[in-house]
């Protein structure tokens, strides 16, 4: 049996790597599934999410010279959110549940932005110098 592009089937995790992870689709066939196409936000570390030998339902993206490209995320049933703005839903949790607006998603991440480049500049600022001391 092939594995047709768009089908959803599941797998066993047979190895894991710094970029993803190969699936057994059974029948001889595997797959690999890109670390961005594991879970829907930002994952670090592909072993905080998955382990050798999970089940897991995958959709098979495309099959190139024997290469099957899986995705994990795109095989959960859950809606596609209209939009996506970093972290916003989680500044929104406590308020309330509509959606913000342009200028107050911009304006959250202009501080956002603000508050990590001066964490940056102080970390950064004992750490200059080198070697010669200072130049005139």
């Amino acid at each position: 049996m092939t594995v047709e592009v768009g089908a959803k089937t599941e797998g066993k995790v047979t190895g894991i790597t710094n970029f993803g992870a190969f699936v057994d689709l059974g029948e001889g066939q595997s797959g690999m599934v890109h670390i961005s196409e594991i879970a829907d936000g930002y994952v670090k570390d592909i072993h905080d999410v998955l382990s050798v030998g999970d089940t897991v339902k995958v959709l098979v993206l495309n099959e190139r010279n024997h290469k099957i490209a899986l995705s994990i995320k795109q095989a959960s049933d859950k809606p596609k959110p209209k939009y996506h703005a970093h972290h916003s839903h989680e500044r929104n949790e406590h308020k309330s549940h509509k959606p913000e607006s342009f200028d107050d998603m911009m304006s959250g991440f202009m501080k956002e932005s603000e508050e990590r480049l001066s964490t940056i500049k102080k970390n950064t600022e004992g750490k200059r110098g080198g070697r010669g001391g200072r130049r005139s």
